[in-house]
């Protein structure tokens, strides 16, 4: 251990409970008080080693923006989730925005292609088909699981549909089987936002392993978090070199981390006629081919993303315990389900999704988790097309299975933060709904 760090880590170790610089953080409470803690139903999971690192980045670290512990987070965390190839970005959103452009100019997919995608869900999903010029294609969902309707897809496909955006609802996935055979039997490709999803798994193999790209986001409500960030991985060199670039301002330099600094960069020719129409020698870093924006993320990102990739088996078994301990206490009441997942797949849960029998069960169930400081949140938009944003893409009346989630579907957490005192909490409140 550096003797910086290890100077970090007395000066830590000295604070008292109220100079804890994480005590902003949700559920960090080793002692849950009944009467005035919330259950919050996210919240980043992290302890003295990710302060350490942003403090370490800070004061000692060679880089501000992405460096070498980005770098060094890109390859371990596609060494933990078996891909070859990552590429970090500012957040979740942002990865979905660079994934989309890079398939699209990778495969030539025009403009007004079809990309298929869920009626239901977060804009972030939405959004990077609208932004490159594709057109959505929605699918009802299916009120047993909430994911999308497989059977619904395939009515769907047209000689203009080019891939599925697959976003499986809290982590559960569906029945990849049958999806993948769609996507064989009519040539498209099955693209993974994986943001809700990490570390879940199908036939043993983690979802990403199916999808041609992924995204992944480090939010600090999902799974791992580096406050903000997230990450474009796939096993295609090609795709991976284009989302960098797309997210690098477009330019055409792939350079990371100490190349960055290398005289002939990692290419061997930096600085040489990289301009058609120009007879001159440029840097390569300012030589352009796509248009791009600016989605680094910090360095310091990196060094988080190190210490809660050490974390992440932990992170997954006490989501996948609290989630079971969780629908074994909502099960008591009558008028609700609470989907499980199937058998050939392992999920890694982002929350424990609750369908209510009607209206009004959800309204006085939600009004009296929240009255007792238990966070729930909707089923994210519901219905997108509902939305005054997205009105204009399809008729929302189309979709009956998606009409009824605002009415009938809400979700607690599954925080790896929980301790058996917040369970007997979530508990207590339970058997108070009963009684009332």
């Amino acid at each position: 251990m550096s003797e910086l760090k290890e100077k970090i880590k007395n000066f830590l170790s000295n604070l008292s409970d109220e100079q804890k610089l994480f005590g902003y953080i949700a559920n960090k409470i080793d002692s849950f008080d009944k009467e005035k803690d919330s259950v919050y139903y996210s919240g980043p999971y992290w302890d003295d080693e990710e302060i350490i690192g942003i403090i370490e980045s800070v004061l000692a670290g060679k880089w501000l923006s992405s460096g070498e512990k980005v770098r060094k987070f890109e390859l371990e965390f596609s060494r933990k989730f078996n891909k070859k190839h990552s590429v970090m970005v500012n957040s979740g959103s942002s990865a979905n925005l660079v994934m989309i452009a890079a398939l699209k100019k990778y495969f030539q997919w025009q403009d007004g292609d079809e990309i298929i995608v869920s009626s239901v869900g977060f804009p972030t999903t939405l959004n990077p088909i609208i932004q490159n010029n594709l057109k959505p294609v929605f699918v009802d969902i299916k009120i047993d699981d909430l994911n999308w309707d497989i059977e619904e897809i395939r009515k769907k496909i047209t000689p203009n549909t080019r891939a599925l955006f697959s976003s499986p609802v809290l982590g559960n996935p569906y029945d990849f089987d049958a999806v993948l055979e769609i996507c064989a039997d009519h040539n498209l490709e099955l693209v993974g936002d994986n943001c809700d999803s990490l570390g879940s798994k199908w036939r043993e193999k983690y979802l990403t392993d199916y999808s041609i790209s992924s995204s992944c986001s480090f939010y600090p409500a999902h799974h791992i978090t580096t406050a903000e960030g997230g990450m474009v991985s796939s096993d295609n060199s090609e795709i991976i070199t284009l989302a960098r670039s797309i997210a690098w301002w477009g330019r055409d330099c792939y350079c990371v981390g100490q190349a960055n600094l290398l005289p002939c960069g990692t290419c061997g020719k930096r600085f040489d006629k990289w301009i058609d129409c120009y007879d001159g020698i440029i840097d390569h870093k300012y030589f352009f081919t796509n248009i791009g924006y600016n989605l680094k993320p910090l360095d310091l990102q990196g060094a988080i993303g190190l210490a809660q990739l050490k974390k992440f088996e932990e992170i997954h078994r006490k989501r996948r315990l609290h989630k079971k301990k969780i629908q074994y206490i909502l099960e008591k009441i009558p008028e609700i389900r609470i989907p499980d997942e199937l058998p050939k797949s392992e999920t890694s849960w982002f929350g424990v999704p609750v369908i209510c029998s009607t209206r009004d069960t959800k309204h006085r169930l939600v009004n009296h988790l929240e009255k007792n400081r238990i966070q729930t949140r909707n089923y994210f938009a519901g219905n997108i097309l509902m939305h005054p944003a997205y009105k204009n893409l399809d008729d929302f009346r189309k979709y009956k299975i998606a009409n009824q989630v605002l009415d009938r579907i809400f979700f607690l957490g599954t925080s790896p933060s929980y301790t058996n005192k917040t369970i007997e909490y979530v508990d207590d409140v339970v058997s108070k709904y009963l009684k009332s």
